[in-house]
Protein backbone atom coordinates (compact mmCIF):
# COMPACT_ATOMS: atom_id res chain seq x y z
CA UNK A 1 0.00 0.00 0.00
CA UNK A 2 1.29 3.46 -0.91
CA UNK A 3 1.50 6.21 1.74
CA UNK A 4 1.03 9.94 1.22
CA UNK A 5 2.01 12.35 4.03
CA UNK A 6 0.40 15.80 4.05
CA UNK A 7 -0.13 18.65 6.51
CA UNK A 8 -3.04 21.06 6.52
CA UNK A 9 -1.85 24.63 7.09
CA UNK A 10 -3.74 27.93 7.22
CA UNK A 11 -4.41 31.10 9.13
CA UNK A 12 -6.59 30.71 12.21
CA UNK A 13 -10.30 30.14 11.40
CA UNK A 14 -9.87 29.51 7.66
CA UNK A 15 -11.41 26.04 7.98
CA UNK A 16 -8.58 23.49 8.44
CA UNK A 17 -10.21 21.39 11.15
CA UNK A 18 -13.67 21.40 9.56
CA UNK A 19 -12.18 20.19 6.27
CA UNK A 20 -10.17 17.44 8.04
CA UNK A 21 -13.30 16.28 9.88
CA UNK A 22 -15.15 16.04 6.54
CA UNK A 23 -12.25 14.10 4.95
CA UNK A 24 -12.48 11.55 7.78
CA UNK A 25 -16.27 11.42 7.48
CA UNK A 26 -16.25 10.71 3.73
CA UNK A 27 -13.69 7.92 4.12
CA UNK A 28 -15.78 6.32 6.88
CA UNK A 29 -13.06 6.95 9.49
CA UNK A 30 -14.81 9.44 11.77
CA UNK A 31 -16.67 8.42 14.89
CA UNK A 32 -19.98 10.15 15.58
CA UNK A 33 -19.54 13.46 17.39
CA UNK A 34 -15.73 13.38 17.01
CA UNK A 35 -13.83 16.49 15.96
CA UNK A 36 -10.08 16.91 15.39
CA UNK A 37 -10.30 19.75 17.93
CA UNK A 38 -11.08 17.36 20.78
CA UNK A 39 -9.60 19.46 23.57
CA UNK A 40 -12.34 21.37 25.46
CA UNK A 41 -10.50 24.72 25.17
CA UNK A 42 -10.07 24.19 21.41
CA UNK A 43 -13.79 23.53 21.04
CA UNK A 44 -14.79 26.58 23.08
CA UNK A 45 -12.41 28.96 21.29
CA UNK A 46 -12.91 27.40 17.85
CA UNK A 47 -9.15 27.23 17.24
CA UNK A 48 -6.56 24.46 16.97
CA UNK A 49 -3.89 24.58 19.68
CA UNK A 50 -2.17 21.21 19.35
CA UNK A 51 -0.98 19.57 16.11
CA UNK A 52 -2.78 16.25 15.62
CA UNK A 53 -2.26 13.19 13.46
CA UNK A 54 -4.90 11.21 11.66
CA UNK A 55 -5.12 9.12 8.52
CA UNK A 56 -7.64 8.10 5.87
CA UNK A 57 -7.67 5.27 3.34
CA UNK A 58 -8.65 6.23 -0.20
CA UNK A 59 -8.24 4.06 -3.32
CA UNK A 60 -5.77 1.66 -1.63
CA UNK A 61 -3.63 4.56 -0.41
CA UNK A 62 -3.05 5.59 3.18
CA UNK A 63 -3.07 9.39 3.51
CA UNK A 64 -1.49 10.57 6.78
CA UNK A 65 -2.86 14.02 7.65
CA UNK A 66 -1.46 16.39 10.27
CA UNK A 67 -3.88 19.14 11.34
CA UNK A 68 -1.80 22.11 12.52
CA UNK A 69 -2.57 25.21 14.64
CA UNK A 70 -3.20 28.53 12.91
CA UNK A 71 -2.47 30.93 15.77
CA UNK A 72 0.94 32.60 15.86
CA UNK A 73 1.58 31.58 19.50
CA UNK A 74 1.57 27.92 18.44
CA UNK A 75 3.71 28.41 15.32
CA UNK A 76 6.48 26.15 16.64
CA UNK A 77 4.04 23.21 16.31
CA UNK A 78 3.64 23.93 12.56
CA UNK A 79 7.35 24.23 11.80
CA UNK A 80 8.17 20.79 13.22
CA UNK A 81 5.35 19.06 11.37
CA UNK A 82 6.43 20.42 7.98
CA UNK A 83 9.75 18.59 8.25
CA UNK A 84 8.03 15.21 8.31
CA UNK A 85 5.58 15.46 5.40
CA UNK A 86 5.78 15.61 1.59
CA UNK A 87 3.24 18.28 0.70
CA UNK A 88 0.81 20.73 2.27
CA UNK A 89 -2.79 21.72 1.70
CA UNK A 90 -2.76 25.50 2.06
CA UNK A 91 -6.28 26.51 3.08
CA UNK A 92 -7.22 30.14 2.35
CA UNK A 93 -10.57 31.80 3.09
CA UNK A 94 -11.95 33.02 -0.26
CA UNK A 95 -13.20 36.23 1.37
CA UNK A 96 -10.28 37.16 3.66
CA UNK A 97 -7.48 35.97 1.37
CA UNK A 98 -3.96 35.41 2.77
CA UNK A 99 -3.49 36.56 6.39
CA UNK A 100 -0.34 36.83 8.61
CA UNK A 101 -0.29 33.17 9.63
CA UNK A 102 -0.81 32.15 5.97
CA UNK A 103 2.44 33.96 5.23
CA UNK A 104 4.25 32.33 8.17
CA UNK A 105 3.26 28.72 7.36
CA UNK A 106 3.69 29.17 3.61
CA UNK A 107 7.18 30.67 4.04
CA UNK A 108 8.26 27.65 6.11
CA UNK A 109 6.78 25.25 3.52
CA UNK A 110 8.49 26.92 0.56
CA UNK A 111 11.86 27.05 2.37
CA UNK A 112 11.64 23.27 2.93
CA UNK A 113 11.06 22.78 -0.83
CA UNK A 114 7.46 21.59 -0.46
CA UNK A 115 4.99 22.20 -3.27
CA UNK A 116 1.66 23.29 -1.75
CA UNK A 117 -1.83 22.52 -3.07
CA UNK A 118 -4.02 25.61 -2.65
CA UNK A 119 -7.55 25.02 -1.33
CA UNK A 120 -9.71 28.15 -1.65
CA UNK A 121 -12.26 27.46 1.08
CA UNK A 122 -15.60 29.03 2.01
CA UNK A 123 -16.32 29.98 -1.62
CA UNK A 124 -20.02 30.23 -0.71
CA UNK A 125 -19.49 33.26 1.58
CA UNK A 126 -21.37 36.37 0.38
CA UNK A 127 -18.15 38.43 0.35
CA UNK A 128 -16.02 35.73 -1.32
CA UNK A 129 -13.84 37.06 -4.16
CA UNK A 130 -12.24 33.94 -5.63
CA UNK A 131 -10.18 35.65 -8.34
CA UNK A 132 -8.75 38.25 -5.96
CA UNK A 133 -7.93 35.62 -3.30
CA UNK A 134 -6.15 33.47 -5.91
CA UNK A 135 -4.16 36.45 -7.22
CA UNK A 136 -3.21 37.50 -3.67
CA UNK A 137 -1.94 33.99 -2.93
CA UNK A 138 0.10 33.96 -6.17
CA UNK A 139 1.61 37.36 -5.23
CA UNK A 140 2.47 35.98 -1.78
CA UNK A 141 4.21 32.96 -3.35
CA UNK A 142 6.32 35.33 -5.48
CA UNK A 143 7.05 37.63 -2.56
CA UNK A 144 8.30 34.66 -0.50
CA UNK A 145 10.70 33.56 -3.26
CA UNK A 146 8.84 30.51 -4.57
CA UNK A 147 10.55 28.55 -7.37
CA UNK A 148 8.92 28.23 -10.81
CA UNK A 149 7.80 24.71 -9.87
CA UNK A 150 6.22 25.94 -6.62
CA UNK A 151 4.49 28.81 -8.46
CA UNK A 152 2.79 26.25 -10.69
CA UNK A 153 0.52 25.19 -7.83
CA UNK A 154 -2.78 23.35 -8.21
CA UNK A 155 -5.97 25.01 -6.92
CA UNK A 156 -9.02 23.22 -5.52
CA UNK A 157 -12.21 25.13 -4.63
CA UNK A 158 -14.07 23.93 -1.54
CA UNK A 159 -16.84 24.45 0.97
CA UNK A 160 -15.33 22.59 3.91
CA UNK A 161 -18.46 22.82 6.05
CA UNK A 162 -20.50 20.99 3.38
CA UNK A 163 -17.72 18.52 2.53
CA UNK A 164 -17.64 19.46 -1.17
CA UNK A 165 -14.85 20.43 -3.55
CA UNK A 166 -14.17 20.95 -7.27
CA UNK A 167 -11.10 21.43 -9.45
CA UNK A 168 -12.67 23.99 -11.75
CA UNK A 169 -15.31 26.65 -11.01
CA UNK A 170 -17.47 25.17 -13.77
CA UNK A 171 -17.61 21.71 -12.15
CA UNK A 172 -20.44 20.44 -10.00
CA UNK A 173 -19.77 19.99 -6.26
CA UNK A 174 -20.81 16.65 -4.75
CA UNK A 175 -18.09 15.46 -2.37
CA UNK A 176 -14.39 15.82 -1.52
CA UNK A 177 -13.35 13.27 -4.19
CA UNK A 178 -11.76 15.99 -6.40
CA UNK A 179 -9.54 16.95 -3.42
CA UNK A 180 -8.54 13.34 -2.68
CA UNK A 181 -7.78 12.71 -6.38
CA UNK A 182 -5.62 15.88 -6.48
CA UNK A 183 -3.65 14.62 -3.44
CA UNK A 184 -3.00 11.23 -5.10
CA UNK A 185 -2.01 12.93 -8.34
CA UNK A 186 0.18 15.77 -7.01
CA UNK A 187 1.78 14.40 -3.81
CA UNK A 188 4.72 12.05 -4.26
CA UNK A 189 4.30 8.65 -2.56
CA UNK A 190 6.39 8.48 0.62
CA UNK A 191 9.76 6.81 0.11
CA UNK A 192 9.59 3.33 1.63
CA UNK A 193 13.07 1.87 1.39
CA UNK A 194 12.84 -1.08 3.78
CA UNK A 195 16.25 -2.48 2.79
CA UNK A 196 18.09 0.15 4.85
CA UNK A 197 18.50 0.16 8.63
CA UNK A 198 15.63 1.76 10.65
CA UNK A 199 15.80 5.54 11.19
CA UNK A 200 13.09 7.99 12.34
CA UNK A 201 12.89 11.50 13.80
CA UNK A 202 10.52 12.74 16.53
CA UNK A 203 8.58 15.87 15.49
CA UNK A 204 5.99 15.87 18.29
CA UNK A 205 5.56 14.58 21.83
CA UNK A 206 2.62 13.01 23.62
CA UNK A 207 2.11 11.98 27.24
CA UNK A 208 0.27 9.02 28.72
CA UNK A 209 -0.20 8.39 32.45
CA UNK A 210 0.70 4.71 31.99
CA UNK A 211 3.24 4.80 29.14
CA UNK A 212 4.88 8.15 30.02
CA UNK A 213 6.43 10.36 27.38
CA UNK A 214 5.90 9.21 23.79
CA UNK A 215 7.37 10.40 20.50
CA UNK A 216 5.47 10.99 17.26
CA UNK A 217 7.65 10.86 14.18
CA UNK A 218 8.14 9.74 10.63
CA UNK A 219 9.98 6.54 9.77
CA UNK A 220 12.43 7.65 7.07
CA UNK A 221 14.16 4.30 6.45
CA UNK A 222 13.75 0.62 7.27
CA UNK A 223 11.28 -1.22 9.46
CA UNK A 224 10.60 -0.52 13.16
CA UNK A 225 9.43 -3.34 15.42
CA UNK A 226 7.81 -3.41 18.85
CA UNK A 227 10.34 -4.45 21.53
CA UNK A 228 13.30 -3.38 19.35
CA UNK A 229 16.49 -2.05 20.96
CA UNK A 230 17.42 1.33 19.46
CA UNK A 231 19.98 4.13 19.65
CA UNK A 232 18.75 7.71 20.27
CA UNK A 233 20.99 10.39 18.75
CA UNK A 234 20.99 14.13 19.33
CA UNK A 235 21.72 16.40 16.32
CA UNK A 236 25.31 16.84 17.64
CA UNK A 237 25.86 13.06 17.37
CA UNK A 238 25.82 12.15 21.09
CA UNK A 239 24.00 8.85 21.56
CA UNK A 240 22.21 6.81 24.24
CA UNK A 241 20.45 3.44 24.18
CA UNK A 242 16.73 2.80 24.44
CA UNK A 243 14.02 0.22 23.82
CA UNK A 244 10.63 0.55 22.10
CA UNK A 245 7.97 -0.86 24.45
CA UNK A 246 4.85 0.09 22.45
CA UNK A 247 4.38 1.00 18.79
CA UNK A 248 1.31 2.71 17.32
CA UNK A 249 0.23 3.90 13.88
CA UNK A 250 -2.73 6.21 13.16
CA UNK A 251 -5.98 4.95 11.64
CA UNK A 252 -8.71 7.53 11.34
CA UNK A 253 -9.26 9.15 14.72
CA UNK A 254 -7.62 6.29 16.67
CA UNK A 255 -4.07 5.18 17.31
CA UNK A 256 -3.66 1.48 16.57
CA UNK A 257 -1.12 -0.73 18.31
CA UNK A 258 1.02 -2.65 15.79
CA UNK A 259 4.02 -4.99 15.86
CA UNK A 260 5.88 -3.21 13.07
CA UNK A 261 5.75 -0.17 10.80
CA UNK A 262 7.57 0.57 7.55
CA UNK A 263 9.42 3.56 6.08
CA UNK A 264 7.14 6.39 4.97
CA UNK A 265 4.61 5.94 7.78
CA UNK A 266 4.03 8.25 10.77
CA UNK A 267 4.16 6.39 14.09
CA UNK A 268 4.02 6.93 17.84
CA UNK A 269 6.47 5.06 20.08
CA UNK A 270 6.68 4.57 23.86
CA UNK A 271 9.61 3.43 25.98
CA UNK A 272 12.14 6.28 25.64
CA UNK A 273 11.32 8.43 28.68
CA UNK A 274 13.76 11.26 27.86
CA UNK A 275 13.04 11.55 24.11
CA UNK A 276 12.97 15.11 22.75
CA UNK A 277 11.87 16.75 19.50
CA UNK A 278 14.43 16.56 16.68
CA UNK A 279 16.25 13.52 18.06
CA UNK A 280 16.91 10.60 15.69
CA UNK A 281 15.91 7.07 16.71
CA UNK A 282 17.86 4.41 14.82
CA UNK A 283 18.66 0.70 14.86
CA UNK A 284 22.33 1.19 13.92
CA UNK A 285 24.86 2.80 16.29
CA UNK A 286 26.66 4.37 13.30
CA UNK A 287 23.50 5.94 11.79
CA UNK A 288 23.77 9.62 10.85
CA UNK A 289 21.46 11.87 12.93
CA UNK A 290 18.79 13.60 10.80
CA UNK A 291 19.02 17.43 10.43
CA UNK A 292 18.15 19.34 13.61
CA UNK A 293 14.67 20.76 14.13
CA UNK A 294 14.79 24.27 15.59
CA UNK A 295 12.08 25.46 17.97
CA UNK A 296 11.04 29.12 18.16
CA UNK A 297 12.35 30.78 21.29
CA UNK A 298 9.97 32.40 23.84
CA UNK A 299 9.17 36.12 23.58
CA UNK A 300 7.45 36.83 26.94
CA UNK A 301 8.14 36.04 30.60
CA UNK A 302 6.01 36.20 33.77
CA UNK A 303 5.98 34.82 37.34
CA UNK A 304 3.73 31.89 38.37
CA UNK A 305 3.20 32.34 42.12
CA UNK A 306 1.44 30.61 45.00
CA UNK A 307 -1.93 32.30 45.57
CA UNK A 308 -1.71 34.30 48.83
CA UNK A 309 -4.82 36.48 48.48
CA UNK A 310 -7.42 36.62 51.32
CA UNK A 311 -9.53 34.15 49.29
CA UNK A 312 -6.67 31.65 48.75
CA UNK A 313 -7.54 27.97 49.16
CA UNK A 314 -11.32 28.44 48.96
CA UNK A 315 -11.81 26.83 45.55
CA UNK A 316 -8.61 25.04 44.49
CA UNK A 317 -7.36 21.53 45.30
CA UNK A 318 -3.75 22.18 44.28
CA UNK A 319 -2.34 25.31 45.90
CA UNK A 320 1.24 24.61 47.05
CA UNK A 321 4.57 25.43 45.39
CA UNK A 322 5.37 21.72 45.06
CA UNK A 323 2.07 20.99 43.27
CA UNK A 324 2.57 23.93 40.86
CA UNK A 325 6.17 22.80 40.21
CA UNK A 326 5.03 19.21 39.46
CA UNK A 327 2.35 20.51 37.06
CA UNK A 328 4.83 22.75 35.19
CA UNK A 329 7.35 19.89 34.95
CA UNK A 330 4.61 17.70 33.43
CA UNK A 331 3.73 20.50 30.95
CA UNK A 332 7.37 20.72 29.85
CA UNK A 333 7.14 17.05 28.76
CA UNK A 334 4.99 18.02 25.77
CA UNK A 335 4.84 21.84 25.51
CA UNK A 336 8.15 22.53 23.76
CA UNK A 337 7.49 26.26 23.27
CA UNK A 338 7.54 26.69 27.06
CA UNK A 339 10.55 27.29 29.35
CA UNK A 340 10.48 27.38 33.16
CA UNK A 341 13.17 28.66 35.54
CA UNK A 342 12.74 26.73 38.80
CA UNK A 343 15.61 28.45 40.65
CA UNK A 344 14.50 30.50 43.72
CA UNK A 345 14.39 34.30 43.25
CA UNK A 346 15.60 36.24 46.31
CA UNK A 347 13.88 39.42 45.10
CA UNK A 348 10.45 37.78 45.19
CA UNK A 349 8.34 37.87 48.38
CA UNK A 350 6.08 34.96 47.32
CA UNK A 351 7.30 31.50 46.27
CA UNK A 352 7.04 30.92 42.54
CA UNK A 353 8.71 30.27 39.18
CA UNK A 354 9.62 32.27 36.07
CA UNK A 355 7.72 30.99 33.02
CA UNK A 356 8.76 31.88 29.44
CA UNK A 357 6.24 31.52 26.60
CA UNK A 358 5.53 32.37 22.94
CA UNK A 359 2.74 34.87 23.64
CA UNK A 360 -0.22 35.79 25.81
CA UNK A 361 -2.48 33.09 24.32
CA UNK A 362 0.20 30.42 24.77
CA UNK A 363 0.33 31.23 28.51
CA UNK A 364 -3.45 31.75 28.82
CA UNK A 365 -4.15 28.24 27.48
CA UNK A 366 -1.77 26.71 30.04
CA UNK A 367 -3.42 28.69 32.88
CA UNK A 368 -6.91 27.70 31.66
CA UNK A 369 -5.92 24.02 31.64
CA UNK A 370 -4.47 24.36 35.16
CA UNK A 371 -7.56 26.01 36.65
CA UNK A 372 -9.79 23.30 35.15
CA UNK A 373 -7.61 20.69 36.84
CA UNK A 374 -8.17 22.38 40.22
CA UNK A 375 -5.09 24.60 40.54
CA UNK A 376 -4.93 28.00 42.21
CA UNK A 377 -2.16 30.31 41.04
CA UNK A 378 -1.46 33.99 40.63
CA UNK A 379 0.67 35.50 37.87
CA UNK A 380 2.50 38.77 37.32
CA UNK A 381 2.15 41.05 34.29
CA UNK A 382 3.75 39.49 31.17
CA UNK A 383 6.95 41.23 30.10
CA UNK A 384 8.76 40.90 26.78
CA UNK A 385 12.19 39.28 26.75
CA UNK A 386 14.99 41.68 25.87
CA UNK A 387 18.28 40.52 24.32
CA UNK A 388 21.71 42.09 24.28
CA UNK A 389 23.13 41.91 20.73
CA UNK A 390 26.47 43.65 19.98
CA UNK A 391 26.11 45.75 23.13
CA UNK A 392 22.63 47.03 22.18
CA UNK A 393 19.25 46.07 23.68
CA UNK A 394 16.93 44.28 21.24
CA UNK A 395 13.27 43.31 21.67
CA UNK A 396 10.76 41.17 19.72
CA UNK A 397 8.79 42.90 16.95
CA UNK A 398 5.45 41.85 15.44
CA UNK A 399 3.59 42.43 12.21
CA UNK A 400 -0.11 43.18 12.70
CA UNK A 401 -2.71 42.83 9.95
CA UNK A 402 -6.01 44.59 10.59
CA UNK A 403 -9.25 44.33 8.61
CA UNK A 404 -11.95 46.77 9.72
CA UNK A 405 -14.68 49.05 8.36
CA UNK A 406 -13.33 52.29 6.83
CA UNK A 407 -14.96 54.38 9.58
CA UNK A 408 -12.60 53.02 12.22
CA UNK A 409 -9.24 53.28 10.45
CA UNK A 410 -8.44 56.65 12.08
CA UNK A 411 -8.81 55.43 15.68
CA UNK A 412 -6.81 52.24 14.93
CA UNK A 413 -3.92 54.19 13.35
CA UNK A 414 -3.92 56.66 16.29
CA UNK A 415 -3.91 53.98 19.03
CA UNK A 416 -1.25 51.80 17.35
CA UNK A 417 0.90 54.88 16.64
CA UNK A 418 0.97 55.62 20.39
CA UNK A 419 2.15 52.04 20.95
CA UNK A 420 5.16 52.36 18.63
CA UNK A 421 3.62 50.78 15.49
CA UNK A 422 4.32 52.09 11.99
CA UNK A 423 1.97 51.44 9.07
CA UNK A 424 3.63 49.53 6.22
CA UNK A 425 0.71 49.01 3.83
CA UNK A 426 -2.94 49.90 3.35
CA UNK A 427 -5.51 48.51 0.91
CA UNK A 428 -9.04 49.90 0.72
CA UNK A 429 -11.80 47.79 -0.85
CA UNK A 430 -15.38 49.05 -0.82
CA UNK A 431 -16.44 49.41 2.85
CA UNK A 432 -13.39 47.79 4.48
CA UNK A 433 -9.71 48.57 4.81
CA UNK A 434 -6.72 46.26 5.37
CA UNK A 435 -3.78 47.82 7.21
CA UNK A 436 -0.40 46.24 7.97
CA UNK A 437 1.70 47.60 10.86
CA UNK A 438 5.07 46.70 12.38
CA UNK A 439 6.04 47.45 15.97
CA UNK A 440 7.30 46.07 19.31
CA UNK A 441 5.54 43.05 20.82
CA UNK A 442 5.00 44.87 24.13
CA UNK A 443 2.91 47.45 22.23
CA UNK A 444 0.21 44.80 21.63
CA UNK A 445 -0.15 43.94 25.32
CA UNK A 446 -3.55 45.19 26.43
CA UNK A 447 -4.58 46.34 22.95
CA UNK A 448 -6.77 43.48 21.69
CA UNK A 449 -9.66 44.29 24.03
CA UNK A 450 -9.36 48.01 23.23
CA UNK A 451 -9.34 47.17 19.49
CA UNK A 452 -12.65 45.29 19.77
CA UNK A 453 -14.21 48.31 21.55
CA UNK A 454 -12.77 50.80 19.02
CA UNK A 455 -14.07 48.83 16.02
CA UNK A 456 -17.42 47.94 17.67
CA UNK A 457 -16.52 44.25 17.41
CA UNK A 458 -16.29 44.44 13.60
CA UNK A 459 -12.49 44.39 13.28
CA UNK A 460 -10.23 41.39 12.68
CA UNK A 461 -6.70 41.57 14.05
CA UNK A 462 -3.93 39.03 13.48
CA UNK A 463 -0.25 39.16 14.36
CA UNK A 464 2.95 37.25 13.68
CA UNK A 465 6.42 37.43 15.21
CA UNK A 466 9.00 39.08 12.93
CA UNK A 467 12.40 39.21 14.65
CA UNK A 468 14.37 40.87 17.45
CA UNK A 469 15.08 44.54 16.62
CA UNK A 470 16.59 47.52 18.45
CA UNK A 471 14.65 48.61 21.55
CA UNK A 472 11.83 50.99 20.57
CA UNK A 473 11.98 53.21 23.68
CA UNK A 474 9.15 54.19 26.03
CA UNK A 475 5.60 53.47 24.80
CA UNK A 476 2.38 55.14 25.91
CA UNK A 477 -0.03 52.25 26.46
CA UNK A 478 -2.44 52.60 29.37
CA UNK A 479 -4.92 55.46 29.29
CA UNK A 480 -6.80 54.07 32.31
CA UNK A 481 -5.94 53.59 35.98
CA UNK A 482 -7.18 50.98 38.47
CA UNK A 483 -10.18 51.27 40.81
CA UNK A 484 -9.15 49.38 43.96
CA UNK A 485 -11.24 48.29 46.94
CA UNK A 486 -10.39 49.66 50.41
CA UNK A 487 -12.76 47.27 52.22
CA UNK A 488 -13.63 43.57 52.64
CA UNK A 489 -17.22 42.42 52.15
CA UNK A 490 -19.92 42.21 49.49
CA UNK A 491 -20.22 44.85 46.77
CA UNK A 492 -23.55 46.71 46.92
CA UNK A 493 -25.55 48.02 43.96
CA UNK A 494 -25.79 51.51 45.52
CA UNK A 495 -21.99 51.89 45.69
CA UNK A 496 -21.44 50.38 42.24
CA UNK A 497 -24.05 52.74 40.74
CA UNK A 498 -21.89 55.70 41.77
CA UNK A 499 -18.58 54.05 40.79
CA UNK A 500 -19.67 53.12 37.26
CA UNK A 501 -19.75 56.84 36.41
CA UNK A 502 -15.97 56.98 37.01
CA UNK A 503 -14.97 54.13 34.66
CA UNK A 504 -15.62 50.48 33.69
CA UNK A 505 -16.45 47.94 36.43
CA UNK A 506 -15.23 44.31 36.43
CA UNK A 507 -17.70 43.10 39.10
CA UNK A 508 -21.45 43.09 39.73
CA UNK A 509 -23.49 43.50 42.96
CA UNK A 510 -23.14 40.86 45.70
CA UNK A 511 -19.62 39.95 44.52
CA UNK A 512 -17.30 39.24 47.45
CA UNK A 513 -14.36 41.65 47.49
CA UNK A 514 -11.27 42.19 49.63
CA UNK A 515 -8.96 45.13 50.34
CA UNK A 516 -6.56 45.58 47.39
CA UNK A 517 -8.79 43.80 44.86
CA UNK A 518 -9.11 45.69 41.53
CA UNK A 519 -12.83 46.32 40.82
CA UNK A 520 -12.56 48.23 37.55
CA UNK A 521 -10.64 50.89 35.66
CA UNK A 522 -10.93 54.67 35.72
CA UNK A 523 -11.61 56.62 32.55
CA UNK A 524 -9.19 59.47 33.43
CA UNK A 525 -6.20 57.25 34.13
CA UNK A 526 -5.94 58.07 37.87
CA UNK A 527 -5.57 55.37 40.52
CA UNK A 528 -8.66 55.34 42.79
CA UNK A 529 -9.23 53.65 46.14
CA UNK A 530 -12.97 53.11 46.66
CA UNK A 531 -15.51 51.49 49.01
CA UNK A 532 -17.78 49.14 47.02
CA UNK A 533 -19.54 47.91 50.21
CA UNK A 534 -20.98 51.34 51.10
CA UNK A 535 -24.78 51.23 51.51
CA UNK A 536 -27.39 53.92 51.15
CA UNK A 537 -27.85 56.29 54.11
CA UNK A 538 -31.29 55.51 55.54
CA UNK A 539 -33.25 58.36 57.21
CA UNK A 540 -36.89 58.89 58.07
CA UNK A 541 -37.04 61.83 55.65
CA UNK A 542 -38.45 61.34 52.15
CA UNK A 543 -37.26 63.38 49.19
CA UNK A 544 -38.04 63.27 45.48
CA UNK A 545 -35.56 61.10 43.56
CA UNK A 546 -34.11 59.20 46.55
CA UNK A 547 -35.99 55.99 45.78
CA UNK A 548 -35.20 55.87 42.05
CA UNK A 549 -34.12 52.41 40.88
CA UNK A 550 -30.37 51.94 40.40
CA UNK A 551 -29.51 50.95 36.80
CA UNK A 552 -26.20 49.12 36.57
CA UNK A 553 -24.26 48.67 33.32
CA UNK A 554 -23.26 44.98 32.90
CA UNK A 555 -19.66 44.57 34.16
CA UNK A 556 -16.70 43.79 31.88
CA UNK A 557 -16.09 40.19 32.91
CA UNK A 558 -12.45 39.27 33.53
CA UNK A 559 -11.18 36.07 31.91
CA UNK A 560 -7.54 34.97 31.83
CA UNK A 561 -6.59 36.58 28.50
CA UNK A 562 -8.39 39.82 29.28
CA UNK A 563 -6.78 39.90 32.73
CA UNK A 564 -3.28 39.45 31.23
CA UNK A 565 -4.01 42.38 28.92
CA UNK A 566 -5.54 44.72 31.52
CA UNK A 567 -3.20 44.24 34.48
CA UNK A 568 -0.66 46.85 35.57
CA UNK A 569 2.92 46.08 36.59
CA UNK A 570 2.02 46.45 40.31
CA UNK A 571 -0.82 43.89 40.06
CA UNK A 572 -1.31 40.13 40.04
CA UNK A 573 -3.94 38.07 38.23
CA UNK A 574 -5.45 35.60 40.70
CA UNK A 575 -6.70 32.44 38.95
CA UNK A 576 -8.78 29.75 40.70
CA UNK A 577 -11.08 26.98 39.37
CA UNK A 578 -14.12 29.29 39.60
CA UNK A 579 -12.78 32.86 39.60
CA UNK A 580 -10.35 35.20 37.85
CA UNK A 581 -9.58 38.39 39.79
CA UNK A 582 -7.19 41.30 39.45
CA UNK A 583 -5.50 42.45 42.68
CA UNK A 584 -2.73 44.77 43.77
CA UNK A 585 0.56 43.09 44.71
CA UNK A 586 0.48 45.05 47.99
CA UNK A 587 -3.07 44.92 49.30
CA UNK A 588 -3.23 47.88 51.71
CA UNK A 589 -3.06 51.45 50.50
CA UNK A 590 -0.42 52.62 52.99
CA UNK A 591 1.89 49.76 51.92
CA UNK A 592 1.50 50.77 48.25
CA UNK A 593 2.21 54.42 49.09
CA UNK A 594 5.35 53.42 51.01
CA UNK A 595 6.58 51.30 48.08
CA UNK A 596 6.07 54.24 45.69
CA UNK A 597 8.07 56.51 47.98
CA UNK A 598 10.87 53.93 48.26
CA UNK A 599 11.02 53.64 44.46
Amino acid sequence: MQIRNIAIIAHVDHGKTTLTDQMLEQCGMREEGFSMDNNSIEQERGITIYAKNTSVFYKDTKINIVDTPGHADFGSEVERVLRSIDSVLLIVDAQEGPMPQTRFVLKKSLELGLKPILVLNKIDKPGANIERAHDDVFELFMELGATDEQLDFTTVYAIGRDGTAKRSMDDEMKSLEPLFDTILEKVQPAENDVTKSFRMQAFNLAYDNFLGRMAVGRVYEGIVKNGQNVVVKKPDGTARNGKITKLFTFEGTQKKEVNEAVAGDIVMIAGIADIFIGETIAADTNAEPLPAITIDEPTIVLDFLVNNSPFAGREGKFVTTRQIRDRLEKELEVNVGLRVDFTPDSGRTIEGFKVFGRGEMHIAVLLENMRREGFEVQVSQPQVIFKEIDGNTHEPFEEITIDCPNDYQGIVIEKLGMRGFIMKDMKISEATVRMIFEGPTRGIFGYRGQFMVDTRGQGIMASRFLEFRLHAGILQKRLTGSMTSMENGKALAFALGNLQERGVLYIGPQTEVYEGMVLGNTAKGDEMVVNPTKGKQLTNMRASGTDDAITLIPPLEINIERGLELMNDDEYLEITPKSVRLRKQILNESGRAKMKRDK
